[in-house]
């Protein structure tokens, strides 16, 4: 009698019977499980692509019924843009680029001192992915930024598109979050996300302007044209947003670009 034999011989109620089953049930479970994982990983992969596409379109103001993700987004084009510089990186895919993990590697990302880090991230990658928004004719319509910062709970995700001129927006809104549902979560009730449209991120001295506050002027006040007022019951989360958009419009963001970016202007960037 061999050694499988012996132990298919046991009582069932034997304790190494017990452990014995246990163990290959868990083997055979890890196995099964990751299978599966490396299995679809190319499909999620294409899941999560498409996920960010919808939202880079939705937040642009891009979506059409009836049109496919694909579809709208052909007018859509992605480039990689060195933080620091602000210029375009050639040798770098802007569809594969994971600004998400570059940033937690020491060789691509860039370690935020206390003053600078007012997103409360502590270090971000030395590149980023902009998306271009451009007509038939190949003009730049609008520029949509990733952006990304601590909220109250959690870190929220998402993206800022602003209109040729770098400064009028056109929609925020985040995709990724795990604030507080009916609190810090209504960043991403359609009420709220309807006060950034028309709004300008920048004064008349290209210093960051906007701000997310309590009891911002009402339409008509000058003031008005950069103040965005905050989640009622939500003074953290709105706190956080107003730093995260602040900090990514900033000289330690995306401030290099945009000032390139609007130096290139009535053309655009190309």
């Amino acid at each position: 009698m061999n050694k499988v034999q012996q132990f298919l011989a046991l009582p069932n109620d034997s304790k190494v019977k017990t452990i014995g089953v246990a163990l290959v049930l868990c083997l055979v479970c890890s196995i099964a499980v990751s299978t599966a994982a490396v299995a679809l990983k190319p499909v999620q992969d294409v899941n999560k692509l498409l996920y960010k596409k919808r939202n880079i379109l939705q937040i642009a103001g891009l979506e059409k019924p009836g049109q496919s993700v694909e579809e709208a987004f052909k007018q859509v084009e992605a480039k990689v843009v060195d933080l620091q510089t602000g210029q375009y990186v050639d040798g770098i895919d802007p569809n594969t680029f994971d600004a998400r993990a570059a940033s937690v590697d020491p060789k691509q990302n860039v370690v935020l001192t206390k003053e600078q880090d007012i997103a409360s991230i502590k270090r971000r990658a030395k590149y980023a992915t902009v998306y271009l928004v451009k007509d038939p004719q190949g003009k730049v319509e609008k520029v949509i930024l990733p952006i990304h910062g601590y909220g109250l709970w959690s870190t929220l995700y998402g993206f800022l598109a602003l209109q040729a001129d770098a400064n009028t927006v056109v929609g925020m809104g985040f995709y990724e979050h795990a604030e507080t549902p009916g609190l810090g979560g209504e960043v991403d009730n359609p009420a709220w996300k309807a006060k950034w449209p028309g709004k300008q991120v920048f004064n008349a001295d290209g210093q960051v302007a906007i701000r997310v506050m309590k009891g911002a002027a009402p339409d008509g006040d000058p003031k008005a044209l950069h103040e965005v007022d905050a989640l009622s019951g939500a003074t953290l989360t709105s706190t956080g947003v107003d730093n995260l958009i602040h900090f990514w419009l900033g000289e330690n963001g995306f401030g290099p670009y945009l000032q390139q970016f609007r130096t290139s202007l009535p053309g655009g960037a190309s």
